[in-house]
C-alpha cells in the first residue's frame, strides 16, 4: 500500500534527476470536455519507469541495502529493464538485467549501451524472473521489480504529482494499466483531488478482472501492447490503491489502440507506444465520454516503438 506521502517522499528523493514533463492541451473542441496530455514518453529512457527505478534504487541506498559492487537486478526486456539499467548507471552501480532467450536483439543492445551486463536465458518471462531472484538472493544485489514495490510505484506516482501542479482542477486522469504501478502511483498521488480511470486492451484486463474477482488472478494475454502492458495480473500494490480509492476500469480493443496511436501522431505528431495510446484510445473510442467542462489529463507514459509502424 502506498500514499500521496509515498510519493512526495519519491519527489524529494528523485529532484533534480527526472524530467519535468510537459503537458499539452489537445484541440478545442475535440471532446465535450477539456483534454491534457501528459508528455512522460519524454522521460529519461523513454518512459515513466525511470522515476520509480530511481526512487527504489535511492532509497535501498537510504536504508544501507545497496552494495555500491553488486548493484542492482532486474528481469525485464523492456521498459523497466532500460529503465533500471540507466538509473544504476546514473547513481554509478551495477545493473544485472535478465532477459528471456528470445528478447530482440535491439532490446538487448540497448541494455548493454546504457552499460548493463545482460543474462539471457529460458523460453518466457517467469524463468527470467526467476533467475533474477535468485541472483538477488545469492549476490546481494538490490531486486527491483517491474512494477509490484512500494518505492517503484511510489516513483512513477510523480507523474500524478506534477500533474496536479500543472493543470488546475484537473477531474479525471486516464492512464493505461498493465501490472499497475503507474496507476496506483497516480492514484495515489490524486486522491482526493481527482478521479483514476484505468485503461486496458481487451487482451490484458489485468485490472478489470481482478476488480470482478475482488482480488488479482491471472488472465491471458496478447495483443499489440503486450510488450509494455503484458502483465499476467495485477499487482498487490496496484490492486489494492485501486480499491481504496475507486479506481474504474474501461476496456479498448487493438484496433481501437492501433487508431488512437496514428490520431497522436496525425493530429499532434506525438509519437507513442501502443500502451501509452491504450489511454487516449478510451477518449476517442467512446468507451469514456467526458461531461461538459470536465477536465481530463491523458498520461501518454511511453515512446519506444517503432515509428515505421505508424
Amino acid at each position: 500500500m502506498i500514499t500521496r506521502a509515498d510519493v512526495d517522499e519519491a519527489a524529494r528523493r528523485t529532484a533534480g534527476l527526472t524530467r519535468l514533463t510537459p503537458v499539452l492541451q489537445a484541440d478545442a473542441g475535440a471532446f465535450p470536455g477539456e483534454v491534457w496530455f501528459k508528455c512522460e514518453f519524454m522521460q529519461h529512457t523513454g518512459t515513466f519507469k525511470a522515476r520509480g527505478a530511481l526512487n527504489r534504487i535511492l532509497a535501498a541506498k537510504e536504508r544501507g541495502e545497496l552494495d555500491p559492487a553488486v548493484g542492482v537486478v532486474v528481469a525485464s526486456g523492456g521498459n523497466a529493464g532500460l529503465a533500471n539499467a540507466y538509473a544504476a548507471a546514473q547513481l554509478g552501480v551495477p545493473a544485472t538485467v535478465f532477459v528471456p532467450a528470445a528478447a530482440p536483439s535491439v532490446k538487448v543492445q540497448k541494455l548493454k549501451a546504457i552499460g548493463a551486463a545482460v543474462i539471457q536465458g529460458g523460453a518466457e518471462y517467469a524463468e527470467a524472473y526467476q533467475a533474477a531472484v535468485a541472483h538477488a538472493q545469492r549476490s546481494g544485489a538490490v531486486y527491483c521489480h517491474a512494477y509490484d514495490q512500494p518505492e517503484i510505484a511510489a516513483g512513477a506516482g510523480t507523474v500524478g504529482a506534477e500533474l496536479l501542479e500543472q493543470i488546475a482542477g484537473v477531474d479525471t486522469v486516464l492512464v493505461a494499466v498493465g501490472g499497475g504501478g503507474l496507476m496506483a502511483g497516480i492514484a495515489a498521488a490524486v486522491e482526493g483531488r481527482a478521479r483514476v480511470v484505468g485503461v486496458e486492451p481487451e487482451n490484458a484486463p489485468t485490472l478489470h478482472s481482478a476488480l470482478a474477482a475482488k482480488e488479482p488472478v491471472d488472465v491471458p494475454v496478447s495483443g499489440i501492447a503486450a510488450d509494455s502492458l503484458g502483465a499476467r495480473r495485477i499487482g498487490d500494490i496496484g490492486f489494492s490503491v485501486a480499491v481504496r480509492t475507486g479506481v474504474v476500469s474501461v476496456l479498448v480493443s487493438d484496433d481501437q489502440i492501433s487508431a488512437a496511436r496514428s490520431l497522436l501522431w496525425n493530429d499532434y505528431r506525438l509519437v507513442v507506444e501502443h500502451g501509452a495510446a491504450a489511454a487516449y484510445a478510451a477518449l476517442t473510442s467512446g468507451a469514456l465520454v467526458p461531461q461538459p467542462g470536465e477536465r481530463v489529463a491523458v498520461i501518454l507514459c511511453g515512446a519506444n516503438t517503432d515509428p515505421a509502424t505508424l
